[in-house]
């Protein structure tokens, strides 16, 4: 039956979707017979603490969530802040006749809609609607065609949940123990995160290569234009038939690779340019070929994260929030998946527009079909396109801002895979003459010619390095013939260094990680955000760099966990995964040899690899054998790792130092190294600079007052002075005392603090008087800077200095003048970084209250701890703010609704004593029973506290989502 208003005579249909934007744009599609709601995403997920296991379970159930001594079963809660609309859900599936279950059509939308089912326990019809684009057409056939839940996606699913809360709630502790408190490790997150580190290592190894060559400029001798120029540039290519060596010649270690070619100097370069002067060159050789350029197949969701970062500076995480929005408001089909396929619909509307908007002429003659190239695509679902059956123009959208842009670049490239090739010629030009010394130069150009642009007239697509050509670039030679003369009007002597190689961009890493087939497309955006999240990765500019601290949790992993962090395991691991969920392979006997190893664990035969359908299946082991015995794991030596000339670079407790010698022995060293230091940056040399800089404690003399000694210290949050106090003071307890501390000021330096400077610091709060009613007035140093305080009404100072100069009378002028409720007077900025590609507006870093931001006048972003004013590029400052954007305005707390009152009757006069009396003896009997429970409630949290707190750290970074 289609959903028409005539529905609402037949029954109440229910559907549940994750998101109310999505429920909102579906509800418009849909008759007054349905009511659309959304879960708010998961309802229900293993819990994340001790605290929330129902209190049947004990041991290892608790800390887990799953038993894994009875076939792993999940312990499912419904989470704390989903119990209100569960509630919601369940009266309005009271009052309804179907339910219709319309989560995603992927592995995680599927179990969302198993959960769905199994909380609100329907007793009546209950279909899965699926779709992967909002439509009307979509959403309507949808109704009329509703499937049944398909329980093997959803097995797959919860294994996959189940594997990952068991590496990371198995191998993160170990990183506790032996690293530092607080961090994770994760199937997918952690073999990221040593991508990234074997990339800087190979950084750090790299040396570099010198190398010269000479480019020669040579005319024909014509008057040239813009088809025939009268000139070209070519670069020398062999000497006396010898290829001369460029970058791609040396290795890594700064050697030539291969013997046989020619490695030039300054001086060996400079000569041969001497000796070529007026030497007469002649085209030897015109090679011609034809050139053809096929388009790009339409976005999947790693590509589309990939073009996003390149073309507009999106980071995964903000290319998906934006995806998102525009998926629930109809504007493209569903942004997660591995397929390049187009519907007919798709590719009718692509091929309308075509030829709508550039003619009959560049469209093929038979549609173009794209094969997944991905392993393991959910070739259910579409390419990312924009949705309908005839696609909007961008124009025609009424988008603005990053939404518009994302849109932009998937239309152009949806419409640009249904155009025709672009053809051309490229062309090779060899010229060569005789040196002054005899020997033979050849000098070799390359051009382009696009004579039929095809689909580059919509789009071309980016490239991860930024000096790389892109496919539209055209070259053009002069026409020229074999034999034809040519003069040189300039030959230059060019030098050149190798490099290593790049740091990887998000781009680079989503790709890098598909390539390998390690975890899910879908994941990549929330594993990149989690290494960042946890500190293993910073940014500069658009690079990922390790984290010292990354060094180390990396080190640890590949030393005793060598396996879980291998890219082939990992990819295997996937395949696992993958024929589970077609039927090929079974969850249970899998999960146990994964997790027991070879014996599969409890009740698990000898069979059990066999019926795992792993085939050898020798890649799994025992994880929790590998985490029981850590005595072999020494956390001093998986975080040290030699500088050079006997310096030892270690992660501590409070982050990464520099050292030479042993503490407490004579010529020991130790000074802190910057957070934000890239590690293939500290050289012996820079490490030595450190370790001479003045560090330790800077006796200043004693307080005349009490006697105690003054240092001066260089701490990680700055240098600051303080107090020793002698060795029985109480550091603990109702009598502790705890040392007089003070920054120094922005004007002071440990080089120059003195006693005297250091005894005025720790004397603030000074009294600065007080006002005519008697109240005091203080001046203090603050985290914002200088303030005076006057009962609980503060006033900002403008320097610090003030502190110790400000009057009574100046004071109290100050607090003469009505207190400024608005804004300060703006600052200067700190920075400018040009204009934003969005906005189109200028884009500045300003400092504020909570620290540096960037700001187009719009949108403002905080600089994030691994961004520095000194360092943050235009692209990082406009990714920050497209990521802000993304996010949308923060939202606020809905105000509490007033308690109704009730009408007081008149004959409520009227009761009697004995009905009060009555009355009270109820209500201290009921506080008196919920003070017990409650008290009971308290007692069971606390108990639970430290362990539910330890286990959301250990949350791993795949946590199922798909």
């Amino acid at each position: 039956m289609s959903p028409t208003s005539e529905t609402a005579q037949g029954g109440r249909r229910l559907v549940i979707v994750e998101s109310p934007a999505k429920a909102k744009t579906i509800k418009g599609y849909l008759g007054p017979g349905y009511v659309v709601e959304a879960s708010v995403g998961h309802i229900r997920d293993l819990p994340s603490g001790a605290a929330e296991v129902p209190e049947k379970y004990t041991g290892e159930v608790r800390r887990l969530g799953v038993d894994v001594d009875h076939d792993f079963q999940p312990i499912y809660v419904v989470n704390a802040d989903k119990k209100a609309q569960v509630r919601k859900l369940k009266e309005l599936l009271a009052e309804s006749d179907e339910l219709f279950l319309a989560t995603d059509e992927d592995r995680e939308g599927e179990a969302i809609a198993w959960h769905l089912q199994e909380v609100l326990k329907p007793k009546v019809p209950v279909h899965r609607m699926v779709f992967h684009e909002i439509t009307k057409d979509a959403i309507q056939q949808a109704v009329r065609n509703p499937r049944e839940l398909n329980k093997r996606m959803v097995d797959a699913q919860e294994t996959r949940r189940i594997l990952d809360r068991l590496y990371g709630y198995e191998v993160s502790p170990v990183l506790w123990k032996k690293v530092m408190r607080g961090l994770s490790a994760g199937r997918v997150q952690s073999v990221a995160t040593r991508l990234v580190v074997e990339r800087e290592r190979e950084r750090i190894a790299f040396r570099s290569a010198e190398y010269w060559d000479l480019t020669g400029t040579f005319s024909t001798g014509r008057t040239g234009d813009l088809s025939d120029p009268s000139s070209l540039v070519a670069r020398l290519a062999t000497v006396d038939g010898k290829r001369v060596a460029q970058g791609r010649d040396f290795g890594a270690d700064g050697r030539l690779k291969n013997a046989g070619v020619l490695h030039l100097d300054e001086e060996k370069a400079r000569a041969l340019a001497a000796s070529l002067a007026g030497t007469r060159f002649a085209v030897r050789s015109v090679e011609s070929k034809p050139y053809r350029r096929s388009p790009y197949a339409p976005f999947r969701t790693t590509t589309l994260q990939q073009e996003a970062s390149r073309k507009l500076g999106f980071g995964a995480k903000a290319t998906m929030q934006v995806a998102q929005k525009l998926y629930e408001n109809g504007f493209i089909t569903y942004m997660r998946t591995d397929s390049t396929v187009l519907s007919d619909t798709a590719v009718s509307a692509a091929r309308a527009q075509v030829t709508q908007l550039y003619g009959a002429e560049y469209l093929p003659e038979k549609p173009r079909v794209y094969a997944g190239k991905v392993k393991n695509a959910q070739e259910a679902h579409e390419a990312i396109r924009p949705s309908g059956d005839r696609f909007r123009t961008p124009a025609e959208t009424g988008l603005t801002g990053d939404q518009f842009r994302l849109y932009e670049l998937i239309w152009k490239r949806t419409v640009a895979s249904q155009m025709k090739d672009a053809t051309g010629n490229s062309v090779t030009v060899k010229i060569g003459g005789t040196a002054a010394d005899g020997r033979d130069a050849e000098f070799s150009a390359s051009g382009k010619t696009i004579t039929f642009h095809g689909f580059m007239k919509a789009y071309v697509e980016g490239a991860d390095d930024p000096n790389a050509e892109l496919d539209d670039r055209e070259r053009r030679l002069p026409q020229v013939a074999e034999g034809d003369a040519l003069a040189a009007e300039e030959i230059t002597v060019d030098g050149h260094a190798t490099k290593p190689p790049a740091r990887y961009t998000e781009a680079s890493l989503v790709k890098e990680l598909e390539e390998r087939e390690i975890g899910r497309p879908s994941t990549y955006a929330s594993i990149i955000g989690t290494i960042l999240d946890r500190g293993y990765v910073f940014k500069k500019g658009t690079a990922l760099v390790p984290s010292f601290l990354s060094f180390a949790v990396v080190n640890l992993l590949e030393k005793h966990f060598g396996r879980l962090v291998d890219y082939d395991f990992t990819a295997r691991m996937e395949d696992d995964l993958d024929r589970i969920a077609r039927g090929e392979a079974k969850a249970v006997p899998w999960l146990k040899r994964f997790y027991f190893g070879e014996g599969g664990g409890p009740g698990a035969g000898e069979s059990g690899a066999a019926d795992a359908g792993n085939g050898d299946g020798d890649h799994l082991g025992g994880l929790k054998e590998l985490v029981t015995d850590l005595g072999a794991i020494d956390a001093r030596e998986i975080s040290s790792f030699p500088v050079g000339d006997g310096i030892m670079l270690r992660v501590g407790r409070y982050g990464p130092y520099v050292e030479r010698g042993e503490k407490d022995q004579e010529g020991h060293q130790r000074a802190d190294v910057p957070d934000d230091m890239a590690p293939d940056e500290l050289t012996v040399a820079y490490a030595e600079e450190l370790l001479a800089k003045p560090s330790g404690d800077f006796e200043l003399g004693a307080d005349p007052v009490t006697g105690h000694q003054i240092v001066a210290k260089d701490g990680r949050y700055g240098p600051y002075v303080t107090e020793i106090l002698p060795e029985d003071t109480p550091k603990t307890g109702k009598n502790a005392v705890k040392p007089r501390t003070a920054s120094l000021f922005k004007t002071m330096s440990l080089d120059t603090v003195t006693l005297e400077d250091a005894l005025k610091l720790m004397s603030l709060p000074r009294v600065v008087g007080t006002d005519a009613e008697g109240v005091e007035i203080t001046a203090q140093n603050g985290r914002y800077g200088p303030y005076l305080k006057k009962g609980t009404d503060s006033r900002s100072l403008t320097d610090e200095e003030q502190l110790f100069t400000i009057t009574l009378e100046e004071a109290l002028a100050i607090y003469a003048q009505p207190k400024q409720r608005g804004r300060a007077a703006a600052k200067p900025p700190l920075k400018e970084l040009g204009t934003d590609p969005v906005s189109e507006r200028p884009v500045v870093v300003k400092d504020g209250r909570f620290g540096p931001y960037v700001t187009d006048g719009e949108t403002n972003a905080t600089l994030r701890t691994d961004d520095s004013v000194e360092t943050i590029t235009p692209e990082r400052g406009y990714e920050l703010l497209a990521e802000k954007r993304a996010k949308g305005p923060a939202k606020k707390a809905a105000k509490k609704a007033p308690a109704k009152k009730t009408a007081a009757k008149k004959t409520a006069a009227k009761k009697t004593t004995t009905a009060k009396t009555a009355a009270a003896k109820k209500t201290a009997a009921k506080k008196t029973t919920t003070a017990k429970t409650a008290a009971k409630t308290a007692a069971k949290k606390t108990a639970a506290k430290a362990t539910s707190a330890a286990a959301r750290t250990a949350t791993a970074d795949d946590s199922g989502a798909e």
